[in-house]
Parts: C-alpha cells; structure tokens; sequence
C-alpha cells in the first residue's frame, strides 16, 4: 500500500512538473516579449503582472524602431513581439522570409495628423511640407487618410502600399517628407503638417483625441498584433500569453488608460 501510495505521488508530482513546463518558460527564464516604447510597452507591463498570476513570467524589451523587433524575434533573442499590423508584418515576411505566425491581435491605434502650424487640413496652403512615415505600408496608409480627406488623389489600384509616386492629384502642390515614423513627432517644428503613428504621438506627449487635426477611421486593417515564430505557434506558452493579453483586466486598463486613443482589436 505504502509503495503504491509513493508510486502515485511521484506520478502527479511528475505530470504537475510537465504541466508546469507546458506553460511556457516560468520555471527556467521569462518570456521575453519585443514591443516599441510608447503604448504597446505600457500594455505589455500590464499583462506582464496579469501572465504572472497565471505562473509565466515575462521579460518586455522595449525597442525604437519598427525594424529590430522582427530581426530580433528571427534570430531567437525574443520569444513573440507585439508592435505591428498586418500589413506592415506581411510586406516584411516578404521582403525578409521571416517564418513568423500570428498568435492574436491586440490593439488598434487610428493613425492621426498633427501641426503646430495649422488647425485643420484646409488651412494647409499650396506647397506645404507633410511628413509620411518612410515604411510602405505606414506611408500608404496616410496616403489613403489624405484621399479619404480628399487633398489628394491616388492612381487606381494603389491601395495598402501606396506611395507618393502613386499620387495622380495633388491641389495643393503637398511635398511629402518621409521619415522614420519614429522621428515624424520630433521633426513637427520643421513641417506643416505629419501623420503621426498613434503609438509615437503619445510617447512624444501628443493626445489623439485633442492634438489630432483629422484621424483614419478604426475600421481597417490596421489591427497589431502579437507575432510568434511558426515554429512556437502551437506551444501551450503562446495560448497562455494570449489569454493574459485577452483578460478582462486589460480591455479595462486600456480603455481606463488612454480614453479612446488606443483601441481593444479582439
């Protein structure tokens, strides 16, 4: 009876330690997670203390840049990131061959346009500097904001990845400058008006709702995501990241957090 009884307890120590393991990484490193500075970090802390409940410890690393976070998740120095959407993270599967997968999505920032010069788009006179994001997808994207605002006009067929050159009507004469989305906020002084990314406009203490003279509307493509290696898509760690992602405590904490600004995307 004694050996069957200590034969027993070692089988359910044995598949509580398996279980433990399947969770993720809690029991020998923390996950870590890439996400660029500004929200998505803010929100990443926060699901941090809600995966850490649940037993998965997390590792954030913030980056400056749109470019390094998938670099880094390629050769294995993160675990999953979570900055951007899925047009942006196609055209780099293209252009890169990354073997990345999509674990969930995660929140929704309504691109907006900014000026220290001007209070609306009208007031934007013949010849004016725009700043657009230098990245094909982010830039196509606010091309389709200033057609939609009806200051230019794209060639037909030009869609996600439009660039200047896909500009077949320009009233205005705009000379569109393209930057690194993460210099647009610290390059304002110098342009009349810039598309900034929702996610760099509050790091640069922008508000949305108020400093924004015209914003895209949520609906769209434009959703981010949080992106895994193919290779992890189906680890019980992923499913349990999402779920703390997922939780009603941070649905709440964004909403409570940035009034609109940044949006719930499941």
């Amino acid at each position: 009876m004694i050996s069957k009884r200590i034969l027993l307890q070692s089988t359910l120590a044995m598949a509580l330690a398996c279980g433990l393991a399947g969770t993720g990484f809690a029991q020998d490193r923390p996950l870590k997670i890439g996400v660029t500075a500004g929200p998505h970090a803010q929100i990443m802390e926060q699901v941090k203390k809600v995966a850490e409940k649940q037993g998965l410890k997390i590792q954030v690393v913030e980056f400056s840049d749109y470019v390094q976070p998938n670099a880094a998740l390629a050769a294995g120095d993160l675990d999953a990131n979570s900055y951007q959407h899925r047009p942006y993270l196609d055209a780099q599967i293209k252009d890169r061959g990354y073997k990345f997968a999509v674990a969930a999505n995660t929140v929704n920032f309504p691109i907006g346009i900014y000026s220290k010069k001007i209070k609306k788009l009208s007031e934007l006179k013949e010849g004016a500097r725009f700043g657009i994001p230098n990245d094909p997808t982010n830039g196509g994207r606010v091309l389709l904001l200033l057609q939609a605002q009806g200051l230019i006009k794209l060639k037909e067929g030009a869609g996600l990845k439009a660039t200047p050159l896909d500009v077949v009507g320009n009233p205005k004469k705009l000379k569109f400058i393209e930057l690194d989305a993460a210099q647009l906020p610290r390059s304002l002084d110098d342009l009349d008006a810039s598309a900034i990314n929702t996610n760099f406009a509050i790091s640069a203490g922008l508000d949305p709702k108020t400093d924004a003279i015209a914003q895209e509307s949520p609906d769209g493509p434009y959703v981010n995501l949080l992106v895994v290696r193919e290779a992890d898509k189906d680890k019980p760690w992923v499913a349990q990241l999402v779920k703390a992602y997922h939780s009603p405590e941070i649905r709440q904490y964004i909403d409570t957090q940035f009034k609109g600004s940044v949006l719930p995307g499941w």
